[in-house]
């Protein structure tokens, strides 16, 4: 008789229904009855805060605080359980979590930013005609509000002499004539102050292009990766081959024939 899969697996039900069916006469193979029940579930285990290693059928509360190891009834580790944390402990994990992605993320925008320096930069005389390009950008309209101001001078003299006839008094110049001279050292201390920042732009151009050249510096030796130096026996024998004459050139002798008997 075949019991298959409907045979219970309860040990006090399994004795009970042995015990029914040997009354009745029914036939049992004896290896089947006398199977164990596979245990499924895994064991505990781990060493609690005064050094002794605790096992159990489930998550040891005595080391909640601690790494535990599931294992499986063949004693392999399942998985390893670390300790339950804390509300602080977690809030701090998380904190070092996002710090290290913000890490990750920084390093990773540094990387790229590198690839489009290097494609935009392939060497020094590029980064050079970019640099020359931005002074001439910033010297064109400098020499732009130069030449307005020699304008605007010129402007003043008509304005000096216009105002000749009232130097004795300067009140009675006409109101349009002090509003274009008042308007006009207006302009020419704006032209100035325009000329001013320019020299100050012109510092931090050469302050950034100094700092990309570099670090392009850098990233073009690491293109061109290390240079493998000869090893000295190599070197010995170059120099020996190059420093030595070469040997003399000598005729070859023919073979000696020995005399008929």
């Amino acid at each position: 008789m075949n019991l298959g899969p409907h045979f219970p697996t309860g040990s006090a039900v399994r004795r009970a229904v042995l015990w029914a069916m040997l009354g009745s006469g029914c036939y049992i193979p004896w290896a089947q009855a006398q199977a164990p029940v596979p245990n499924s579930g895994g064991i505990y285990s781990c060493i609690d805060a005064q050094g002794r290693r605790l096992t159990a059928d489930r998550p040891i509360p005595q080391c909640i605080d601690r790494e535990q190891r599931e294992l499986s009834p063949l004693g392999t580790v399942r998985r390893v359980i670390g300790p339950t944390l804390t509300e602080q402990e977690r809030a701090q994990l998380e904190v070092q979590r996002r710090k290290e992605q913000e890490e990750r993320t920084q390093l990773a925008e540094e990387r790229r930013r590198e690839r489009v320096l290097l494609a935009r930069y392939p060497n020094q005389m590029a980064h050079d005609a970019e640099r020359a390009e931005a002074l001439t950008q910033i010297d064109l309209v400098t020499a732009a509000a130069v030449k307005r101001i020699a304008e605007l001078q010129e402007q003043r003299k008509a304005l000096d002499l216009e105002m000749e006839f009232y130097r004795k008094e300067p009140s009675k110049a006409p109101m349009s004539l002090r509003r274009m001279m008042a308007e006009n050292e207006a302009d020419v201390l704006e032209q100035q102050r325009f000329i001013a920042s320019q020299d100050r732009e012109k510092r931090r151009v050469h302050q950034r292009f100094d700092i990309e050249l570099a670090q392009l510096r850098q990233l073009w030796l690491a293109q061109r990766g290390p240079l493998i130096p000869l090893s000295a026996s190599s070197a010995g024998v170059g120099a020996a081959a190059v420093g030595s004459p070469p040997p003399p050139y000598m005729t070859p002798r023919p073979p000696a024939v020995s005399a008929a008997p």
